[in-house]
């Protein structure tokens, strides 16, 4: 039985545009569904590390990327418009020699991953958008200034490695090790213990720009491939206000305008719930590919 390995590659896909993979590698079975797994906004491919290897563990071959400006990517001043960094995951896909993958995106990356479905469906056998897929930051803030001045990033440049991590574990105490060590996988390390973040301040707004600017619930009528969406809830049972109200609200609007949509809760979860919970992740993702939505 071969075991279980990964490495890293960097793949060009346009001019000037190199993206990181992490590939994984293990003992693949004849028809199973590959997968490309996207990370959100300042993250990056290791947060995906505990469902990549579950999944390779079920047979699927596996990759994960970092998308345009994070990780060990290409980091270029333009292209974070939605439409561009859809269109990287489908040069990517081509590039990676696919047959049609799953495609898997968490928070913006979900909302990435549901305009691929809309722009590329022959690429794509469906598409899955964890904790994200329905943002619409417009409803929420009207104005682009407000929403700049609300959802700007903290300043971390500077701050110990290990100051960092104690926060990450103070706060996600349930969360496996790989979760852990693909979160501080966000920050490169400085040669004094320090943390930079690879995503820069310039850059995440601009992304953040772009997803301010996206609707998808234009796009639900009209897409084609199958859409599984994985929402993190309150703990069943418990009354929701506000920002999880309408979270519920889109998603279910959301599965009622598409051809072929499902959801599946995860109550009680972080918003990085495919950090927090990789296996059950994994295991609802090859089972889609089974008996469900993407079989």
């Amino acid at each position: 039985m071969q075991p279980l390995a990964q490495r890293s590659e960097m793949i060009a896909v346009r001019d000037g545009l190199e993206l990181h993979c992490v590939v994984w590698s293990g003992n693949t079975a004849p028809g199973a569904a590959p997968f490309l797994l996207v990370h959100g906004l300042a993250s990056n491919a290791r947060l995906w590390d505990g469902v990549a290897r579950h999944l390779v563990e079920l047979g699927h071959p596996v990759v994960a990327v970092d998308q345009r400006g994070h990780g060990h990517s290409t980091k270029p001043d333009d292209g974070f418009d939605m439409a561009t960094v859809a269109d990287d995951l489908a040069l990517l896909i081509d590039a990676l020699g696919f047959e049609r993958p799953v495609v898997a995106g968490q928070s913006w990356g979900a909302n990435v991953v549901v305009e691929l479905a809309h722009r590329s469906p022959d690429s794509v056998r469906g598409v899955v958008a964890v904790d994200g897929g329905t943002i619409e930051l417009r409803r929420h803030f009207p104005e682009w200034d407000d929403c700049a001045a609300q959802l700007a990033p903290p300043n971390l440049l500077g701050m110990p490695l290990s100051r960092l991590e104690a926060a990450m574990r103070s706060a996600h105490p349930d969360w496996p090790e790989e979760g852990i060590a693909g979160s501080l996988a966000n920050m490169e390390v400085l040669a004094d213990g320090t943390i930079r973040p690879w995503l820069t301040r310039d850059r995440h707004m601009k992304i953040l720009r772009g997803l301010w600017e996206h609707d998808p619930h234009a796009l639900f009528p009209a897409i084609e491939v199958p859409v599984l969406f994985m929402p993190a809830a309150a703990p069943a049972g418990t009354q929701v206000r506000g920002w999880a109200a309408d979270k519920r609200e889109s998603v279910e609007r959301a599965v009622a305008a598409l051809r072929r949509g499902g959801v599946s809760w995860f109550h009680g979860a972080d918003h990085d719930l495919h950090a927090q919970h990789p296996r059950r992740v994994a295991q609802e993702l090859h089972a889609e590919t089974r008996e469900g939505l993407f079989s």
